[in-house]
């Protein structure tokens, strides 16, 4: 069984290693919508692979480091494409989260990625 909780944040980042004179080089901002994706067996007894609140409560932190602040200032998103920070995402919530499968970053509404580990 798969879940999912999704939490959207307001950033502000530059892509300092893209082309001279590309659109994103310039700072600019995002309304970030984040899915996270757990996946396991249904625990017989609680009816669910694990709480959505015990899944926020996780993420937390690191929606605190992320929203509403300037991405490229936070330590290892120097370079903060939605690749990145899926990645970044995945690295810190990993451990607080074993059954994690799987962050969906959307950087707009028509452009995204997902992260597997």
């Amino acid at each position: 069984m798969e879940i999912f909780k999704v939490f959207t944040l307001e950033a502000a980042h530059r892509l300092p290693n893209v082309p001279q004179g590309h659109k994103c080089s310039r700072l600019h901002g995002h309304s970030f919508r984040v899915e996270l994706h757990v996946e396991g067996p249904v625990d017989p007894q609680a009816g669910w692979v694990m709480d959505f609140a015990d899944l926020k409560a996780a993420f937390k932190p690191l929606y605190e480091q992320l929203d509403h602040h300037y991405l490229n200032d936070i330590p290892g998103l120097d370079n903060p494409t939605s690749e990145n920070l899926a990645a970044w995402i995945w690295d810190k919530l990993k451990p607080a989260v074993p059954l994690l499968s799987e962050v969906v970053v959307h950087e707009t509404c028509t452009s995204g990625c997902r992260y597997r580990g």
